[in-house]
């Protein structure tokens, strides 16, 4: 019985990491693809708005549930640009939680994939640090779409977040106010396989980036390969 014991104790420590080192990699992958794709429509995130953001948080199929308000349970990657000034090429992604908020009349259980821009250092700083509120800690706003759209109105110039979602095709503006975004750093762990804190991922360049993230980070680096903002 004992040998039993031990021969399932043994078989989980082996199998689980792998288990959630591969369900995170496939976390990052789905997050490329995601960003692939919203690069790729007509009516995407703006140039302008893109060129200045610092970091980006993509989060695939977040979970929002109950009929009529709601809230948000999802898991993402967030990668940003390199370096303490954000000037460098997007770099090694950082796991990242959405958890709570209400967006209002909805359908329960409905997917939705959704993209956050870091649009100053401080928010980029602050989500590394610690859990922050949207539109409290820091200030959000649902985020202009079309190619013509600009950076430059009231709303944008005063958002330290912007945020996007896309939804059966649909993709659009929205705001994530009172939702909270942190670090996930078990998954990190269950990713890089070691105990990394968001701040050594992106500022230290603790670790390189996993293979899984070769298409987020090469769309990204082909959309904005220079950040604009004045920052």
């Amino acid at each position: 019985m004992k040998r039993v014991l031990l021969g399932i104790v043994l078989l989980a420590v082996i199998v689980l990491p792998a288990f959630g080192q591969k369900k995170e990699q496939e976390r990052v992958a789905n997050a490329g693809n995601v960003m692939q794709e919203i690069l790729n429509i007509p009516d995407d995130i703006p140039q302008s708005v893109i060129d200045k953001a610092d970091c980006v948080v993509v989060l695939p199929s977040v979970l929002k549930f109950a009929i009529g308000v709601g809230g948000s349970y999802g898991r993402g990657v967030m990668t940003c640009r390199g370096g303490e000034n954000f000037k460098g090429p997007w770099g090694t992604p950082t796991m990242m939680a959405l958890e709570g908020g209400s967006f209002g009349l909805q359908l329960g259980g409905q997917a939705t994939d959704f993209v956050l821009l870091l649009m100053s250092p401080r928010s980029a700083k602050s989500i590394l640090n610690s859990k922050v509120k949207l539109g409290g800690d820091v200030s959000a706003a649902a985020g202009p779409v079309g190619r013509n759209a600009s950076a430059e109105t009231d709303v944008t110039l005063r958002a330290e977040i912007l945020s996007y979602s896309r939804a059966r095709g649909l993709f659009a503006g929205i705001s994530l106010s009172g939702s909270t975004l942190r670090a996930d750093n078990d998954a990190n762990k269950s990713l890089y396989g070691k105990e990394l804190s968001a701040q050594d991922i992106v500022f230290k360049g603790a670790v390189a980036a996993p293979e899984s993230a070769k298409l987020l980070l090469a769309e990204l680096n082909k959309k904005s390969p220079t950040n604009k903002s004045a920052n």
